[in-house]
């Protein structure tokens, strides 16, 4: 069962307000407790003999790539999450343990909450165990954005446009005239999730209505049509680390992703510069010789430091709401084009890491370490892809991905039907002749991907080819006008 949310400023007064803050501030400390007690949990399991032979056993199968030793892990896993039922490690043992603590506070944190606290530190130690994270952090003073909890029958309820949440009444700002948030409260309230932003200096709150059910479409007021309609059809998507290349029978188009974040960012560095230098100035004794700074120094803040800071949040914020914006916007045009949209893998987490190697150049100097982490933080191209995918779920599709290592998309030549690896600094390929900007090959590619999303269909590449070079040469006119990534190559 799908679910959608829609977001509603609160008008709160000052006491309701340093109530909500203190609520936060315990909410952090619940959660910061509770991840101090299953951290010890934890080490305490992972040096146990039996978890170390286990997880040995099993990184020495994964690395030899025995496909036959493979399917006989099976076994090995079962062990192992034995192992975690008997450390308690699972949400409802989480749940558990967060309730002796709630107690503490249960004037201001109700039980539900508090366990939607636990089930998010959870959610911490899943990625640990079972998927790619590093390490479980404490929330910094501050930090904690949104409280949460389980229904709409106890704890944060809402009910004639009041949220009432242990003692505490808060006015809902809806707008009647708003045809979207009537129909939106025509489903059944699954639970309520109260919200804090850093706005212009000033913590502002909101709730999220969570439903049930698929959210209404939205109408055109000129014309009375439903906006952002599913279309009919194929559509590659070729995306990067900054730019996205879509292809489809009717529009092949370029994107540099997100490009009105630069903007923040240069702001944003102007800013850090400011405080850095405040730093320096306010904590002389706290640096070496050479200007980095000394192990465990306690800081001094300047005012200068702290309005900088202040102002540094807020461009985070800004930068936040304009990518999600434009994300969703992109989204919907692409949602437009068709409904089989195709898409390749890509490991974004394994791009923003630095290299591991050091190798140095032809000069005899060492590379630089750093890879694409800036870019993807800021352009978050992994959000725009599950953006797409949330919004197909409500029509009953879904976001196909093909696999990368075997299409090759960007190597690939149709009309030679031939594989060529390319440098990253090639930006143009040659087709019949004609120079073809790379990434907008490669979605034309990906559209034309047969039905085990493994291979190119060739027959289908031929008949739209001679569509897609039209397209293309006046997408590439377009941009020639416009001032352009480098790597676009235009």
């Amino acid at each position: 069962m799908s679910n959608f949310c829609i977001t509603l400023p609160l008008k709160t007064e000052k006491f309701q307000e340093d109530k909500l803050n203190k609520r936060f501030e315990i909410g952090r400390k619940i959660y910061n407790s509770l991840a101090n007690i299953v951290e010890k949990k934890y080490n305490q399991m992972i040096k146990t003999k039996e978890y170390r032979n286990i997880k040995l056993e099993l990184n020495q199968i994964y690395k030899s790539k025995d496909t036959e030793k493979i399917k006989e892990t099976k076994e090995l896993c079962k062990k192992l999450n034995e192992i975690y039922k008997m450390h308690g490690f699972s949400e409802y043992e989480f749940h558990k343990l967060v309730s002796p603590i709630q107690r503490t506070f249960k004037k201001n944190i109700d039980s539900h909450t508090a366990q939607k606290i636990a089930s998010s530190l959870w959610k911490a130690y899943q990625k640990l165990i079972f998927g790619d994270g590093e390490k479980v952090y404490y929330k910094k003073f501050d930090t904690l954005t949104s409280l949460e909890g389980k229904n709409n029958k106890a704890g944060i309820r809402f009910k004639d446009e009041i949220i009432y949440w242990n003692n505490l009444e808060l006015k809902v700002i809806i707008d009647n005239k708003n045809l979207y948030e009537v129909q939106a409260f025509q489903n059944q309230i699954c639970y309520n999730r109260i919200i804090r932003k850093f706005i212009r200096g000033r913590y502002k709150f909101y709730v999220q209505i969570v439903f049930k059910g698929v959210p209404p479409r939205k109408i055109n007021k000129e014309t009375g049509l439903f906006k952002n309609n599913i279309g009919k059809g194929d559509v590659g998507l070729d995306i990067g680390t900054q730019t996205i290349a879509i292809c489809s029978e009717e529009k092949v188009r370029l994107y540099e992703l997100c490009d009105k974040v630069q903007k923040q960012e240069d702001i944003k560095r102007k800013i850090l510069r400011k405080m850095d230098r405040s730093k320096r100035k306010t904590n002389p004794e706290s640096f070496n010789e050479n200007g980095t700074y000394k192990k465990g120094v306690k800081w001094k803040y300047s005012k200068k430091y702290l309005k900088h800071k202040a102002k540094l949040k807020e461009i985070y914020r800004k930068q936040a709401d304009i990518r999600k914006l434009q994300h969703e916007i992109l989204a919907n045009e692409i949602i437009k084009l068709g409904n089989n949209i195709y898409v390749e893998t890509m490991n974004f987490k394994g791009l923003q890491k630095k290299v591991k190697k050091t190798d140095k150049n032809e000069k005899g100097k060492y590379k630089k370490k750093k890879r694409f982490g800036k870019s993807i933080a800021n352009k978050a191209p992994a959000m725009l892809l599950e953006i797409i995918g949330r919004k197909l779920s409500y029509e009953d599709l879904k976001l196909e991905k093909i696999d990368t290592k075997k299409v090759k998309a960007s190597q690939y030549n149709h009309i030679e039907k031939e594989y060529k690896k390319k440098k990253l600094s090639e930006r143009l390929t040659e087709i019949k002749g004609l120079k073809v900007q790379r990434d907008m090959y490669s979605a034309f590619l990906i559209m034309n991907v047969n039905e085990d999303l493994e291979s190119i269909n060739d027959k289908k590449c031929e008949n739209r080819f001679d569509k897609f070079i039209k397209l293309h040469d006046k997408e590439i006119n377009r941009l020639k006008l416009n001032k352009n990534l480098s790597s676009m190559g235009i």
